[in-house]
């Protein structure tokens, strides 16, 4: 018996090591990552990199700052795209779908988030661009939304179901109608949840590059408006990354080293969000 025990105490503390060790090496690698984007871009990172143009072939210096903003109205457009179509189909899964129609919902859903971003791409190319002959911004906005739909759909049900159902049997009780419980009582309820998918839905989609090849295409100017071909972040890093240029190389590194700063700001304020209950104004 004490033998057995040993061995028990033995397996247990053995793969509470391995844990442990594999837990501390995805942690290792983020800071490996961080850790070789400072070393390389950190140098590059100064007030010209956000508020210059990049220099033409052979200049040194210049910046990102029309890939910053191009970043941002991408980001924007997208999200004007995916997170309403998202929303409003979570809703409909959650409070008015059969299990039938929302068991093919949910896997279209599941399929359309494992579907390759370069074939998003193409069909965006195909879609948007080749119809009107040129790229543009919002050609890359809407590859973008369509990523973000499947993330904010399945997590705006899941959050959705999470509302206790005595909230939603209370106010229909006092007279309130389906649309109205759900607008007043079930999201409302569940907003904090929902503001973080589509915050995680962002930063999913943020460093894709690949869709944004085919659409948005790339600009070494500012971009006009929203039907001209316009820089991104993404883009800027895979072009000057696979350029001769040194000075390049060392924009690159640092502009990969402000995209994942984006990324890690806007996981951490979703994650806070979440668990701290931050207020957020609603009407």
């Amino acid at each position: 018996m004490n033998a057995r025990l040993r061995w028990r105490k033995f397996v247990s503390n053995f793969m509470l090591g391995l844990t442990g060790v594999c837990a501390l090496v995805s942690v290792g690698v983020l800071f490996l990552i961080l850790g070789y984007l400072l070393y390389n871009g950190g140098t590059s990172i100064n007030w010209d990199f956000f508020t210059q143009l990049p220099k033409p072939v052979g200049e040194t210096g210049g910046g990102m700052a029309n890939a910053i903003v191009g970043s941002a109205k991408l980001l924007l457009a997208a999200s004007l795209i995916g997170v309403p179509i998202g929303f409003f189909g979570g809703i409909y899964l959650s409070e008015f779908s059969g299990s039938f129609t929302a068991s093919v919902v949910r896997y279209a859903a599941d399929l359309l988030n494992g579907v390759p971003s370069i074939v998003i791409g193409i069909f965006a190319y195909t879609v948007v661009v080749l119809p009107f002959k040129h790229f543009s911004t919002l050609a890359g906005a809407f590859a973008l939304g369509i990523m973000m739909i499947p993330i904010t759909l399945r997590s705006t049900e899941e959050f959705l179901k999470s509302v206790p159902r005595n909230l939603r049997e209370g106010s229909m009780a006092l007279g309130a109608s389906k649309w109205r419980t759900i607008s007043s009582v079930v999201v409302p309820a569940a907003y904090r949840g929902i503001l973080t998918a589509i915050l995680l839905a962002l930063a999913r989609v943020a460093g894709e590059t690949a869709p944004l090849l085919f659409t948005a295409f790339g600009n070494r100017y500012w971009s006009n408006g929203w039907t001209q071909p316009t820089a991104s972040l993404p883009v800027m890093i895979f072009n000057y990354a696979v350029s001769p240029y040194e000075d390049w190389h060392r924009q690159a590194w640092a502009a990969g080293l402000v995209l994942l700063g984006l990324i890690l700001i806007i996981n951490i304020v979703a994650r806070t969000i979440l668990a701290r209950g931050i207020a957020v104004p609603r009407s």
